[in-house]
This record gives C-alpha cells, structure tokens and sequence, in this order.
C-alpha cells in the first residue's frame, strides 16, 4: 500500500491494486480538480475511522511520488492557491471638513465682532486677521458665531459677518442667505434685503426653497409693503413653489387689503382647503380646517 501527500498536508492510502494500475514510471504526476469533498469515503477504505470534515477551496493539486512510496520535491511539484484579496481602501471624493475647535474658534469671533464699530474697514480687516492663519476658510465657525449672534439678536453683527463671508465668497447657502434676511428685517435695511432678494432670484432661480420665498414675504408683511408680497407669490406660482399656510394667510391678508376679494378667495381656495392633514399618535389623520375662509 503507498502512501503519499501533497504540499496541502492532506494524506491518503492507495491500495497495492491500484499502486500496480499507476506505477510503469519512475515518475508519475497526478492532477485532481477539487472543488467540494468529503474525506469520509477514502479514509473508510483505508480503514481509518471517518470524519466528516469537509475540504474546500483546492483548485489544482499536483503531487509527485516514487514507487517506494517517497514523496519528490520537485519545482514543477506546485500548488496553485487562491489568495486572498485585500480589500481596497476607499476614496472619499468630499472630505468633511474638521470641526474641531470650531467651537471656540465662533466665541472668539464672537468676542472680537461685538466690540467693533460699525464701519466696513474695520470690521473687515479685523475679519480678515482672524481668518489669516488658517489653512482653509473656517466656514463652520462662521457659521457657529453667526447662530450665537441670532440668539442674542445681535443683527448688525450678523449682517457683518454675512456680507463679509460672501465678500470671501464663502457661505453662499440659503441658510446663510435667510439670516442675512432676517438681520435686515430685523434692522430695517429693506432697500439691502430686496438687493439681495433680486440677486439671489437671478442667480438661484430654480433652486430657491420654499423658506426663503416665504421669509421674504414675511419681511414685505412685517413692513406692510403689499405690491412686494404679491410679486414674491406670483414668483412663486411661476416656480411651481407650494407655500406654507403662514405664507398663504398673508397673501390673502394682502389682497383683502389691496380690495382684490375675488383673488384672496382663489388663493384660500387653492392652498388653503376646508381640510388638512396633520400628524397624531405616528398616523396621517385628515382634520377640518378651522376658520379656512378667514
């Protein structure tokens, strides 16, 4: 009976019949293709008690052996192995930016904007010292001092801090944009607000949300400048922008004022039916609008 093994580790008996069918050369190669087995079967008939581990994973063995029964090192003798891939690591085309200290970073912006003047050059040159060791534009600091300064209703810091992100070219968002509103609201600077309101609608007109239409028609309501509320909602009928039912009372409001009944109806109509949909409990329920006609 010869016995031989492969570079596997993995050994079996050949009985002398099947010894006698193999040999007729002092060298022989054999090539077995395994894909799933078990070594249940050959270990049975070499008489060794059966286990039912199962062998996976070969794809091509080559093992040489002598007629004694010796195995033969040889180069040719070799055992084609799958490796393992290693996974590739991934690339990240936008990297987030470093929060941190960011959060000091808008105190002391903070600390420096609120006991300056209220003059561009030195406001902006302080702005300017502040920003000038960075390695990028600190754009969420900025925008960190700039909800504090909210907060605290410090509105002619805020439009500072605006203009001069945008100056920078940085911050150009709606978030931004809808607090430099609210600051000139919140001022009085209508003339600076309907600027940026026309550049932002020249600039951004397909991309405008449904927040900053109606922050600035807020910003018309609150100054009580009607033909202005009625262009920013015909603006938004042209864009396909559905308002919110705040925005809708207050171009109803401002028709009822203008003396146009027949279109304040329309729009009630329109945007505001007897019926809305409000969230109870996780459930969409279907309540009746009161006063929808008001």
């Amino acid at each position: 009976m010869l016995v031989f093994s492969c570079q596997n580790q993995i050994s079996f008996r050949i009985s002398s019949v099947e010894q006698h069918k193999i040999s007729g050369s002092r060298l022989n190669t054999l090539w077995f293709r395994v894909s799933k087995w078990k070594v249940n079967s050959l270990q049975k008939a070499a008489g060794f008690p059966a286990f039912s581990k199962k062998v996976a994973g070969i794809s091509l063995v080559n093992c040489s052996y002598s007629q004694s029964g010796q195995p033969l090192t040889n180069s040719k003798a070799v055992e084609k192995r799958f490796s393992r891939k290693v996974g590739k690591k991934e690339q990240h085309l936008w990297s987030k930016r470093d929060s941190t200290g960011s959060g000091q970073k808008a105190l002391n912006l903070v600390r420096i904007v609120s006991g300056l003047p209220n003059e561009r050059e030195a406001v902006y040159g302080a702005l300017d010292k502040w920003v000038a060791w960075e390695v990028e534009f600190p754009l969420i600091a900025a925008a960190k001092a700039l909800r504090i300064l909210r907060k605290k209703n410090q509105w002619i810091q805020v439009i500072q801090i605006a203009k001069w992100m945008l100056s920078k070219g940085q911050g150009a968002t709606m978030g931004t944009y809808d607090t430099l509103l609210l600051a000139f609201d919140m001022d009085k600077r209508v003339d600076e607000a309907d600027s940026l309101w026309n550049m932002i609608l020249h600039t951004h007109t397909r991309s405008i949300s449904r927040r900053l239409f109606s922050r600035m028609i807020s910003l018309y309501d609150h100054h009580n400048m009607l033909d202005k509320i009625i262009e920013v909602f015909a603006d938004m009928e042209e864009l396909d922008v559905k308002p919110d039912e705040d925005t809708v009372r207050k171009v109803a409001r401002a028709f009822l004022k203008l003396g146009q009944e027949e279109k304040r109806k329309l729009v009630l109509k329109k945007h505001l039916g007897k019926w809305k949909y409000i969230h109870h409990n996780g459930e969409r329920v279907r309540v009746r609008r009161q006063s929808w006609d008001e």
